[in-house]
C-alpha cells in the first residue's frame, strides 16, 4: 500500500533560498554551528543534498544517491554561479517530493537504503536545520513553519537516545528547557546548541 504521509518541502526550500540570497560575499568564510564548516561549505552541502534527495524522490538511483556525503568536503565556486544555481536546485528538490510516488516504496540517499517516507522527512529536516545553520552564522532572521518543526522534532526525537559522538549524521542531543521554543527543541535534538553565536555578523553585507 502506498504511504500517504507526505510533507510539503516547498516552504522550507523557499526559506533556505531566501537566506542564501541575503548572504553577503564577505560572510562566506564565517563559521557555522556545524564544526569545521564555513558558510560557503554549508551552501555547497545544501546544493549537493538538493540533488541527492531530488534523485532519491525520483528513485533515480546512482552516483548522486550512493555516495557518502562525508567523503568530500562541500564548497561553492568563487564565480558566484551558486547564487543562481542553488535556488533552482532547491525548487527541483521540493517539486520532486510533491509526487506521491516519491513517498512510496524504498529509495536510497547517502548510500543508505530507506523508505521513501523516511527519506522525505530527512530531506525536510536537512533544509530546516541547515537553514538555521546559515541564519545563525550570518545573523539573518529565520522562522520555519510550525508544521515543519513538528515533523523535524518527531524525526530527531526517534533517534535521540541512540547516538554517540562521531556516529551517524547527528551528534548527541543538547538538552534544552522543556518550555523552549519549538525551533530550539529541534536544534537541540539535532546535536547543536541553540545558544550558538558567531564571532561577528553583518546581515546582508556583500563585498
Amino acid at each position: 500500500m502506498a504511504d500517504t504521509t507526505t510533507l510539503d518541502l516547498e516552504p522550507a526550500a523557499r526559506a533556505v533560498a531566501a537566506l542564501a540570497a541575503a548572504i553577503g560575499d564577505r560572510q562566506l568564510g564565517e563559521p557555522t554551528p556545524c564544526p569545521g564548516m564555513a558558510v560557503r561549505h554549508m551552501l555547497g552541502h545544501l546544493a549537493g543534498l538538493s540533488v541527492a534527495f531530488r534523485d532519491a524522490a525520483r528513485k533515480d538511483l546512482g552516483p548522486t544517491t550512493s555516495g557518502n556525503p562525508a567523503d568530500a568536503e562541500p564548497d561553492i565556486d568563487d564565480d558566484g554561479r551558486w547564487r543562481t544555481e542553488l535556488p533552482g536546485l532547491l525548487t527541483g528538490l521540493a517539486a520532486a517530493w510533491r509526487d506521491p510516488a516519491a513517498w512510496d516504496g524504498m529509495t536510497q540517499v547517502g548510500g543508505v537504503s530507506l523508505p521513501g517516507s523516511v527519506a522525505g522527512a530527512v530531506a525536510l529536516n536537512e533544509l530546516v536545520v541547515h537553514g538555521w545553520d546559515l541564519a545563525r552564522a550570518t545573523g539573518l532572521p529565520y522562522s520555519p513553519a510550525t508544521g515543519d518543526l513538528t515533523a523535524c522534532r518527531a524525526l530527531l526525537a526517534a533517534s535521540a537516545d541512540d547516538r554517540a559522538p562521531g556516529r551517524g549524521p547527528f551528534g548527541p542531543a543538547v538538552p534544552v528547557p522543556p518550555d523552549a521554543p519549538l525551533l530550539d527543541q529541534v536544534i537541540g535534538l539535532s546535536g547543536r546548541d541553540p545558544l550558538w553565536r558567531p564571532r561577528s555578523t553583518a546581515p546582508g553585507e556583500r563585498g
